[in-house]
This record gives structure tokens, C-alpha cells and sequence, in this order.
């Protein structure tokens, strides 16, 4: 049997799972504290007969309070709970397809050099597809980038960066990305979880992500903006070129940052421009 029970929607109608409903009793003890299902469903254990404060809480969303009655035979109900987002939350692009669009994104990557700088270097995407969904958390995301186009602007060093010391271009000329899982971490923010694909391994890698928001671009479509970033090391991907200068100093640095600025158009396919 369950005690108090409700369900959580977003204002759009749509269930916010993971939301958390937290009980208390009169005296501000903390009596129960559950977690929403997938349908936004809410449940605890039976509670004993009184008066109690049910808050409901998820990330993104304004908090709410309610009060609730429990009966004799321990249990309530809180109703429908319609959480509202915080303020500032920018409004989820529609759902449906959205084509990454390659003239208007951007990869950067920065390792350390010689352990006293960096250097920083331009991979072009060739594709990628967002397929929005409502909820958003189920949404999908396939990119594929460009490896033999690495540019760090100097012509010698992107060779050896395409050569078998590094990317082995010629044998592994995609990096893939597919995603497994997305998560809101409040307003902006979510946690964007998938498979990279990178000389010829494939490892789990987690992404910050930040949507910008999306709106009508010049030539009639309309466009969504996203800022991911991502921590990797290049020998959880068998790129294990470690020259060593002077010191011990390992010329290319073992941690790698990557940061993407990604545009993408509503639709299945890019406007002719």
C-alpha cells in the first residue's frame, strides 16, 4: 500500500521524472523522501494519521509546497503538482529533427605543451542530427567529425597530429559520437551522456552541456544553440605518442579539453543558402 502520492508535470503538461517530493511533519521532521517514476508518479510508504508539508523539488524548476492530509489508513494524496521553471530558464526548442549545420559549429581542443602552454586546434564536423523529444531527457544526438581536418595552424604539426603518432587519419578518419542519456542540471545546464568512437575506440564520455535557446534565422528556418565541453585523456583512446623533451616533460599533454559550439537547423535537412 502507498501513503502520500500526486504526480509531477511540467508546465507544458509533460511528466518531470526525477522530480523529488519531500515530507515533513509539523514539527519539521523529515519523514518520507521519494523520487518521480518516468510518468512523473510520486508514492511513499504509508505515513501515520496527521497533518504534513509535502515539497516538491527537480532541477530547473521552481520549488512547491503543499499541504497534506494523511487518513487513518495511512494515506493521501498531493494531486497534480505543475512545477514551473526557474527564472531566467530558457523555453526548450520544438520537438522533432534538427540537423547540426557544419558552417556554423565549431570543435576546438586544448592539450598542454612542453607542461608550460598550450595548444589549440580546430576539428570540422561533417554531420549530426538532434532528434528532440518530449520529454527532452529521451531526446538523441549522432555527430560525426572530421579528423583529417585537425588545424592547430601550423601545417608540419597537423601532419603529425594525422600521422599514426596521433589520429591515424588514413585508418580512423571519423570521430563518432552517439548519445546514451541526458539529464537537467538546472536552467540551462544538462549533462549530455554518450559513446565517443576515436581511433578506433569507443569509450563513455560525459559532456556539460548548455542550450542557448533557439529562434528564426535569416534565410526562413529556424536555428538552436548549444556549448558543450568535455574533459578526455587521449590514452583512454590508444593515442599513446609520448616523446619526451628535456626534464621528463611530455611534449603533448595526457589530458585534453574539448569545447563545442554547435548550431542546428529545425527540420531534416539543411536550407540551400
Amino acid at each position: 500500500m502507498s501513503g502520500l502520492t500526486g504526480r509531477v508535470r511540467s508546465a507544458e503538461g509533460w511528466a518531470v521524472e526525477n522530480a523529488v517530493l519531500t515530507v515533513t511533519d509539523l514539527a519539521g521532521k523529515q519523514t518520507a523522501r521519494v523520487d518521480a517514476d518516468v510518468r512523473g508518479a510520486v508514492a511513499t510508504e504509508p505515513l501515520p494519521p496527521g497533518v504534513y508539508t509535502a515539497v516538491v523539488t527537480a532541477a530547473g524548476y521552481l520549488p512547491v509546497a503543499r499541504t497534506a492530509q494523511i487518513a487513518g489508513d495511512g494515506t493521501g494524496s498531493i494531486g497534480e503538482i505543475t512545477l514551473a521553471a526557474e527564472d531566467g530558464a530558457v523555453e526548450l526548442p520544438p520537438a522533432g529533427p534538427w540537423v547540426i549545420d557544419p558552417a556554423h559549429s565549431s570543435v576546438l581542443v586544448t592539450a598542454r605543451h612542453l607542461g608550460i602552454s598550450s595548444i589549440k586546434a580546430r576539428l570540422p564536423l561533417r554531420s549530426g542530427r538532434i532528434d528532440v523529444a518530449r520529454p527532452v531527457e529521451q531526446s538523441s544526438v549522432r555527430a560525426e567529425i572530421d579528423a583529417a581536418g585537425i588545424d592547430s595552424g601550423i601545417a608540419m604539426r597537423d601532419d603529425h597530429l594525422r600521422s599514426p603518432d596521433f589520429l591515424d587519419v588514413d585508418t580512423y578518419p571519423l570521430i563518432e559520437f552517439v548519445s546514451t542519456g541526458l539529464t537537467r542540471q538546472g536552467g540551462d545546464r544538462w549533462s549530455l551522456r554518450g559513446e565517443l568512437t576515436l581511433h578506433g575506440q569507443r569509450r563513455q564520455v560525459e559532456l556539460e552541456l548548455q542550450y542557448g535557446g533557439y529562434g528564426p534565422d535569416p534565410w526562413g528556418g529556424v536555428r538552436a544553440a548549444f556549448h558543450a565541453r568535455a574533459e578526455l585523456r587521449r590514452d583512454d583512446f590508444a593515442i599513446n605518442y609520448n616523446a619526451m623533451v628535456r626534464a621528463g616533460v611530455a611534449m603533448i599533454g595526457t589530458a585534453v579539453k574539448v569545447e563545442l559550439d554547435i548550431q542546428a537547423v529545425q527540420g531534416e535537412q539543411l536550407p540551400e543558402l
